[in-house]
């Protein structure tokens, strides 16, 4: 039978000296389902995030423990393929970054590092991932013009793109709608309620309408700690904790 989950984390804990960022973390993130992590401002969600992908590795003043499981494998391991597991895992973050190339070029750089060498197959798959990204459209005739001529939803939508060409498994997202319009943030949700069927979404936001649209499970976290988890049905209809309840009735202290 094939597993459900598809992260499991393990008394997850990250100290920047003697401040203790995250608390005993401890997750199921199921798969092909989009899993968001709710909180306010300061409270881990982020890091979380880079801990998955290895991201602390570029701060030398955290400290890691626990593990973060993929596939029976602790990534927090030393000797892991940094670069296979952030090809694993597609992260868009809160702003675009487009890589400093045309449009076409943003694509085609990550298939190449795939050894996509033939140019009909490189234009078919640049092609195919920029209608996932629903991009296609409305850039097919700006194909070779740099990709920072394009609006902020475009480029968010670019960068979906570039991150679904290098093939992973799973979708990292920090609050990858904060800085778009509504109608590209809706662009963004509608395709991840998409992709789902093919990729595991962990997406951090702060905009609870946004969690409660697109959300199959739901993490709320507090200083550092998980407060609760489950289904967006358990969470958001029935939640059990009180600074649950707090937060989503928006009278929190």
């Amino acid at each position: 039978m094939e597993p459900t989950t598809k992260i499991h984390i393990e008394n997850l804990n990250v100290y920047a000296g003697k401040q203790q960022i995250l608390k005993n973390i401890n997750i199921e993130i199921p798969k092909n389902k989009i899993t968001v992590i709710l909180g306010p401002s300061g409270c881990g969600k982020t890091t979380l995030l880079k801990c998955m992908n290895r991201l602390t590795d570029l701060y030398p003043e955290l400290k890691v423990t626990g593990k973060v499981m993929i596939n029976d494998k602790n990534v927090l391991e030393a000797g892991e393929d940094i670069v296979k597991l952030r090809q694993y895992m597609g992260l868009l973050s809160q702003r675009p970054y487009p890589l400093p190339m045309t449009i076409y070029n943003n694509i085609a750089f990550g298939l190449k590092l795939k050894g996509v060498k033939k140019r009909r197959n490189l234009h078919k798959q640049v092609v195919r991932y920029l209608q996932q990204a629903n991009l296609w459209d409305e850039v097919k005739n700006r194909l070779r013009e740099p990709a920072s001529r394009l609006s902020i939803g475009q480029q968010q939508r670019l960068c979906l793109a570039r991150g679904l060409a290098v093939n992973p498994e799973i979708i990292l997202a920090d609050e990858p709608t904060s800085a778009l319009d509504p109608i590209s943030s809706q662009y963004i949700e509608e395709k991840f309620v998409e992709l789902k069927n093919d990729y595991t979404i962990v997406l951090v936001t702060h905009v609870l309408r946004q969690a409660r649209r697109i959300a199959d499970f739901v993490v709320f976290m507090y200083l550092g700690e998980v407060i609760e988890q489950g289904t967006v049905e358990e969470v958001f209809g029935n939640p059990k904790m009180e600074k649950t309840k707090q937060y989503l009735g928006g009278t929190f202290n």
